[in-house]
């Protein structure tokens, strides 16, 4: 059997009845193929989310990513390479400089949980290269020329709150659900566990370690360990120490010093004046520094050691 031409097959299918119009007068035309529309890639400038709700005054570098539902007020500057989740809202005098990652639901220049705040609005600064993670607040100062203010390289883990008038330094790590109290200062690469409250005006020494769920209502030293409910400082943070890079002679003094504040039957001002005699390296001396300005008026006093003898 002969098979079928081209034709007859497309005519038995429906398409057309004939595709020679010579052997056909009723010839029915195929349907024409629609225009396709090319796909046009935006402009590696267009990096903002159009749901984003961004003040015209405010000043953002071509190469910030904005997220969806983003808020933006009009005094924040923004740095080069800034990344801003969905959700965040970004409000006051608020400066933020280059490469930092802001994830969803960050809240940063909001008004202070101060009563004494008369409505104006005050500053945040935010340095180069840090990780806000989820849900992470951070409120502008309580007064005019004040400021709320974080260096470079530090990460805040998800729900950290950062109170008015806070001043971190630089690598700190402050791992989840934290609250920073107003005026609290951290020095840098001090590290923060989880789940606690530190109180207003505490400082936090240079590479200090806190446990989790740690009561911190005093000054914590440089240098050292501290963990409880009360607060103890419980040994010298010597993993932490060797990770920073500090050479076996720091380390060895540093070691020195903590058996004479925590562990020697000397008062603390004794313990102090033999503390100051053991070396001129710059990390004991910056302890002895931080022990006198924790003595001072304004300051909470020190965090006591396991014994009577660690108080001040």
């Amino acid at each position: 059997m002969l098979s079928k031409s081209n034709s007859e097959r497309m005519s038995a299918s429906g398409l057309t009845t004939s595709l020679n119009p010579r052997t056909s007068s009723s010839v029915t035309p195929l349907m024409p193929v629609p225009a396709v529309t090319p796909l046009v890639r935006p402009p590696m400038s267009s990096l903002i989310h159009p749901t984003a709700v961004i003040h015209p005054d405010a000043q953002l570098h071509p190469s910030v990513q904005v997220g969806p539902y983003v808020v933006i007020g009009g005094q924040v500057r923004i740095g080069a390479e800034t990344v801003i989740g969905p959700h965040v809202v970004i409000e006051g005098d608020t400066e933020i400089g280059e490469h930092n990652r802001i994830s969803a639901g960050a809240t940063i220049g909001l008004e202070p949980q101060d009563l004494k705040y008369d409505g104006h609005t005050n500053t945040v600064r935010i340095g180069h290269h840090n990780l806000i993670r989820e849900y992470v607040t951070i409120h502008q100062a309580t007064k005019a020329g004040e400021v709320t203010q974080i260096g470079d390289h530090n990460m805040l883990m998800a729900y950290t709150h950062v109170g008015h008038n806070c001043v971190l330094a630089d690598h700190i790590i402050i791992s989840n659900a934290v609250a920073l109290a107003g005026h609290v200062h951290i020095e840098s690469q001090a590290r923060i566990s989880g789940v606690l409250g530190v109180h207003q005006f505490v400082h936090i020494g240079r590479l200090a370690m806190v446990g989790g769920m740690t009561r911190i209502d005093r000054d914590i030293p440089p240098y050292m360990m501290v963990e409880g409910n009360p607060s103890r400082v419980r040994m010298i943070n010597i993993i932490g120490l060797q990770r920073a890079g500090l050479g076996e002679l720091d380390v060895k003094i540093l070691k020195k010093a903590y058996r004479l504040l925590y562990r020697s039957e000397l008062t603390f001002n004794q313990a102090l004046e033999q503390v100051e005699l053991l070396s001129d390296l710059e990390h004991l001396q910056h302890l002895c520094r931080f022990l006198k300005q924790s003595q001072t008026k304004g300051r909470r006093g020190l965090t006591p050691g396991r014994t009577k003898h660690g108080e001040a």
